[in-house]
């Protein structure tokens, strides 16, 4: 019983050894920054060729470099001292952000850009390196445009006669109808179309039929489009 310590005690200990810290090489501070960098470009890297937003943020990119380097730092000065740690976890839990994020896959490169500052401040470059590694892989995979579903918004001006020539095309694509128009003896059609690739070669076959106005097709992802 005499040998076991409480709470207390490791406070104490913890408060005793406060320079613990400064054990800490700048060799050893040096090494893992630059892996934190290594990952962190990684991640920048993967970020800029998976992106399918409306803007590309290069600000944004950038801001998961440092983030992951910060992270990393805040990681090895709290990591020897459990005083720092809990004062570190008392300062975090005042601070707020309020930058609207509309995009859900920028929030897991967030935590992802964290998760590999976290793994590398703790001198685990093992998952660090490999598990990043393998996040890209994954990402890069399911970004491929090659079996990538694209959503599609066409909408098609046309009169009434040029019906029979359109609907043959259209019979060929996956679409869903999503609102017709007519207004003086001219059809206006919204359709959400998907297709694998980026083929787009029908645009050009169904502005070409006579009796048709313009045919219009714009990237869609459900609540903007490109």
């Amino acid at each position: 019983m005499d040998n076991q310590l409480g709470f207390q005690d490791i406070i104490k200990k913890s408060v005793l050894k406060l320079a613990n810290f400064a054990d800490l090489s700048m060799i050893n501070v040096l090494v893992g920054l630059l892996i934190t960098l290594f990952v962190a470009l990684f991640i920048f890297y993967i970020y800029k060729i998976t992106f399918e937003g409306v803007v590309y943020s290069h600000s944004f990119n950038t801001s998961l470099v440092l983030l992951a380097l910060i992270t990393s730092l805040v990681i090895m000065t709290i990591s020897s001292n459990i005083v720092l740690s809990l004062g570190m976890v008392g300062a975090l839990s005042i601070v707020r952000f309020r930058a609207a994020i509309k995009d859900p896959k920028d929030i897991i490169f967030m935590f992802w850009a964290i998760a590999a500052g976290i793994a590398s401040g703790a001198g685990i470059y093992t998952i660090s390196v490999g598990g990043s590694l393998f996040i890209g892989i994954v990402l890069l995979i399911m970004s491929s445009k090659k079996f990538q579903h694209r959503t599609y918004l066409l909408i098609i001006k046309y009169e009434g006669n040029a019906k029979e020539n359109i609907l043959p095309i259209l019979n060929k694509l996956q679409y869903i109808l999503k609102s017709k128009t007519v207004s003086n003896k001219k059809i206006e059609l919204t359709l959400e179309v998907k297709r694998v690739g980026e083929n787009t070669s029908f645009v050009e076959r169904l502005s070409s039929i006579e009796g048709v106005d313009s045919a219009i097709l714009i990237k869609y992802n459900g609540d903007y489009a490109e």
